[in-house]
């Protein structure tokens, strides 16, 4: 399964693309900052908003070392380190989204603070209690084993360490309509519902202490962005390079999936006990 997940993902030449995505948008690649990128690096729903938010929520510093599990090109935790000077650690199953990950942070100067490794959210190369926050957006979606990845976040937090998460769940509007970005089909796609990730995350030794549903304001983002495609208004760049030209059913699929209440967006906030 890490295999044909690692393969939906997988494009080729990402680094020329994503530059040539930068140039189109009329960016100065020899003097680039973590703003230049949010909107071809932020590969999840509301973008940096919902980066920001999480972000708040945990209240991170400079003495945090995160891990940001599933961390694709590397957007969130680029603008982690250069908004909270935190060190940020990265896992994907994708390789070749790690190594870009790992030239965009020298492309803003971060590389100090970054950086990135190739593995299976079900069995992250660290020690236990190796860090002070866990991080990840939309990545549990194509993770079938919710007991072991989250044990496995829990085992590598120190205790009273802080997890911070936002996901796509199954919402209670009927079965998802496929493809969607993460999944062209259902084989690699297992979003749990809101009360089965509770029960995952309790019994893997996590308290939760904030749960917010923002489907609302995904709903208004999936709005917004239609409105300002019927306007005229730039494709969005970041969807275009890294789901592809079909990007428009997909994106189409999951705004529709969370007008239907067929998908919900949750972020969370837990503590390890």
């Amino acid at each position: 399964m890490p295999a044909d997940v690692a393969s939906h993902y997988s494009r080729e030449n990402l680094g020329e693309a994503v530059r040539r995505a930068l140039e189109s948008l009329g960016k100065n690649l020899d003097a680039l900052g973590v703003e230049d990128l949010t909107e071809i690096d932020q590969l999840h729903v509301r973008g940096a908003e919902a980066t920001r938010e999480l972000a708040e929520r945990l209240r991170l510093s400079a003495d945090d070392h995160v891990l940001d599990v599933g961390c694709g090109i590397g957007g969130p935790s680029r603008l982690l380190a250069a908004n909270y000077g935190c060190r940020v650690t990265g896992v994907d199953i994708t390789e070749t989204y790690c190594r870009l990950a790992q030239e965009m942070a020298r492309w803003v100067g971060l590389e100090r603070l970054l950086d990135y490794r190739t593995a299976d959210a079900l069995a992250l190369p660290f020690a236990a209690a190796s860090f002070d926050v866990v991080w990840t957006q939309h990545a549990a979606m194509n993770i079938a084993d919710k007991p072991r990845l989250y044990a496995e976040m829990r085992r590598v937090l120190k205790p009273g360490g802080r997890l911070g998460l936002y996901d796509v769940l199954q919402g209670a509007g009927g079965e998802l309509i496929y493809p969607v970005p993460w999944a062209r089909q259902p084989a690699i796609s297992f979003p749990a519902t809101a009360e089965d990730l509770r029960r995952h995350l309790e019994a893997a030794g996590f308290e939760i202490v904030s749960w917010r549903d923002r489907s609302a304001k995904a709903r208004d983002w999936f709005r917004e962005r239609r409105r300002q495609a019927a306007e005229g208004g730039p494709p969005p760049v970041g969807a275009l390079v890294f789901i592809g030209e079909d990007y428009q059913v997909l994106l189409g699929n999951l705004a529709r999936n969370l007008d239907e209440g067929r998908a919900v967006t949750v972020e969370a906030m837990c503590r390890a006990t």
